[in-house]
């Protein structure tokens, strides 16, 4: 069920805090910055007033290589527009991230992709995929680091009802396994998530 403890009052020019083992879903028409947040929260843009904290820090004091252990540590993001190398194969997509995290092992990168009925495609290139499959390779690529919170921006876009499924037990998982929680940005969507905090923008 939806706790919905920040009302249906935009939070914009509010004060929020998000506690990393907790999850949330960042509710909003097109257009209202949700993608903005996100990017905010991940140190891609820093054109806001007001103040954005991490661990207590103010993000606009954060050094480069302060930004390099968060993302490599504590935040994982999958991106709207996915960023995939498209003149790399799936699985060179996915070694090029672990190679930097070692936080899975190959076969458990194989059961990602074959959960998502992808393990033949291993070797093709992201560029040949279908939007969905590109999708599913990416919401895999993010799993492959340790994360605190993990952003999703319109993570199911482009992924039927059964993939849906599939990613949510995938999220789910891997939010346990690392003790953190998701900020998912849905244009209305619950998903049907068990114990997460609607934020309305």
């Amino acid at each position: 069920m939806k706790d919905e403890a920040f009302s249906s009052e935009s939070i914009w020019e509010k004060e929020c805090i998000l506690e990393s083992n907790q999850s949330y879903l960042i509710s909003s028409d097109s257009g209202k910055g949700k993608s903005t947040l996100l990017s905010y929260i991940y140190g891609l843009r820093a054109d806001y007033s007001g103040s954005i904290s991490i661990d207590q820090e103010n993000q606009k004091n954060i050094s480069i290589d302060g930004w390099s252990k968060l993302r490599t540590h504590k935040l994982s993001y999958l991106i709207q527009d996915l960023r995939l190398f498209n003149h790399l194969s799936v699985w060179d997509n996915l070694t090029l991230k672990n190679d930097l995290t070692n936080h899975k092992t190959t076969s458990e990168i194989e059961n990602m992709l074959d959960q998502f009925g992808l393990l033949s495609k291993k070797n093709q290139l992201a560029g040949k995929l279908s939007l969905g499959q590109q999708q599913r390779v990416a919401l895999i690529r993010c799993l492959l680091q340790p994360f605190e919170f993990l952003l999703l921006d319109e993570p199911f876009s482009n992924i039927d009802d059964t993939n849906i499924k599939i990613a949510k037990k995938l999220i789910n998982q891997e939010c346990k396994a690392n003790n953190g929680g998701f900020i998912l940005a849905t244009l209305g969507h619950d998903y049907e998530f068990e114990n997460v905090t609607t934020i309305y923008l």
